[in-house]
């Protein structure tokens, strides 16, 4: 087996990690939302939207790890780095837009949600 023939499987494996991590969240988040929906407790759709944003975020990162691994290592020519460029200012977008979901911060206001009394955007 190849360098090259190595890497690939090593990002395909990393992206079906990341797609397995986004399918099983969404599922378990769904899940719970049917338990919690069941015994009438809670927020249901807060929660349901919380986990499944995390596990997107989670996913996401994975999708993001194998494209940038199988970019560099496999064909680093300009025309696939400016694709990868693209792909991952897209997903970095959206994992800003889903931690704004899931916490009501921007990722960069993490020390504001600590202090007492903080204004959340979803309140």
């Amino acid at each position: 087996m190849s360098f090259f023939e190595v890497i690939e499987t090593v990002g395909k494996t990393i992206d079906a990690v990341g797609v397995a991590v986004i399918a099983i969240g969404a599922l378990v988040s769904g899940a719970g939302a049917v338990s919690r929906w069941r015994r009438n407790t809670g927020d249901v759709y807060r929660v349901f939207r919380q986990q499944l944003g995390r596990s997107i975020l989670l996913g996401l990162e994975f999708l993001v790890a194998a494209d940038i691994i199988r970019t560099v290592a496999v064909t680093p020519d300009a025309r696939s780095v400016a694709i990868l460029a693209g792909i991952v200012l897209i997903r970095t977008f959206l994992s800003f837009s889903l931690e704004l979901e899931v916490t009501g911060y921007w990722p960069w206001q993490k020390n504001r949600q600590q202090q007492q009394g903080a204004p959340r955007l979803d309140a």
